[in-house]
């Protein structure tokens, strides 16, 4: 899954886009004008190939909205936390109507997937999750997730939760460096069960890893590690979906080879898909190394992801759902103790 470079395609995002290799899109703020504009991106992207390639996008809410004018804009996640303090019933109605919002929309401009929900919990020392996270609470955060994943499901968009086994209690941001998490096993279990709320709940059709070094059980980052992905992903918690491993031009995946050797390593761990973003040579490089790569149960999983049903934006907004949804999300983020995220 690669990045594009504006607004419209280029003659080398084409060229690059048609490569056997290459089997999806991850669209950012960059490629952002108007709802009118990134439809016709999303247009122009289909076009390319039959099958069309998978287009996704980062849209948790709060500091991780891609799309803004135009669209309804969602506080952070945590602000849902809060409000699971409060009132659990109410809190959970409202991931789920949110998550129908933020997949309505987004399936109304063609896209696929959203890289959503993020479930790390919030331990209270990352910054660069911080706020995304639902809740401290495991029990708190299934229940969120879950919620917000049907919401997507509603609206023809499957759920892929991030960043197993989880990305919350460690200081370091693996954009920026590799980070080390030193707790044994036993202490990870809490991380994880809101994995297992989604996957024996049905709601979650995909996973993207952390780029994180669990130090006490494997050497290699979970994105890297058979021991995450295959006996504890698959094995234990029983996934049957697609793995993502998330952006291998992130620092924290510098030390790993070559952007060839990261994403062939990346896949023999049992990742289904690799994201290469921001880095036009190594994505090039990648996909020519990757041009003769076939494992057909990935594509299986991955065909899975695409989205359903497709209703025109005008027609969306003049719907009773949307109308409740909005209305729902503007009585909850008028109330005095909620600021919106900048």
């Amino acid at each position: 899954m690669l990045d594009v470079e504006g607004v419209a395609l280029t003659p080398a995002d084409r060229d690059l886009l048609r490569e056997p290799a290459v089997g999806g899109v991850i669209l950012f703020s960059r490629n952002y004008e108007s709802p009118e504009q990134i439809a016709d991106l999303v247009s122009q992207i289909r076009a390319l190939r039959t099958p069309p390639l998978l287009i996704a996008v980062d849209h948790e809410g709060g500091r991780v909205q891609r799309f803004r004018d135009g669209f309804s804009r969602i506080p952070s996640m945590r602000h849902l936390g809060i409000e699971y303090d409060q009132d659990p019933e109410n809190a959970t109605l409202l991931a789920r109507q949110v998550g129908w919002l933020i997949a309505s929309e987004l399936r109304a401009a063609g896209i696929d997937l959203c890289f959503a929900p993020c479930v790390d919990l919030d331990w209270g020392v990352s910054e660069v999750i911080g706020d995304r996270a639902f809740h401290r609470k495991p029990v708190a955060v299934g229940e969120l997730a879950a919620a917000f994943a049907r919401g997507l499901r509603s609206a023809g968009m499957a759920a892929v939760a991030k960043h197993f086994p989880g990305h919350g209690a460690v200081v370091a941001d693996s954009h920026h460096e590799l980070p080390i998490d030193r707790r044994e096993y036993g202490d990870l279990l809490d991380d994880m069960h809101p994995y297992d709320t989604l996957i024996s709940g049905g709601h979650a059709a995909g996973v993207m890893m952390a780029h994180v070094v669990y130090r006490e059980l494997d050497e290699m980052p979970a994105g890297f590690s058979q021991f995450w992905i295959e006996r504890e992903l698959r094995s234990r918690l029983g996934f049957g979906g697609a793995v993502f491993c998330d952006d291998l031009s992130m620092k924290a995946a510098d030390a790993y080879g070559s952007m060839r050797r990261r994403s062939k390593r990346a896949l023999e761990a049992g990742c289904d898909m690799v994201l290469i973003c921001n880095d036009r040579r190594g994505a090039e490089q990648a996909v020519q190394a990757l041009n003769d790569y076939s494992r057909p149960l990935s594509l299986v999983r991955l065909a899975r992801l695409h989205g359903t049903g497709h209703v025109l934006r005008e027609t969306l907004r003049a719907s009773e759902l949307w109308q409740q949804a909005t209305h729902a999300l503007a009585r909850w983020t008028e109330r005095p103790q909620l600021e919106l995220d900048s």
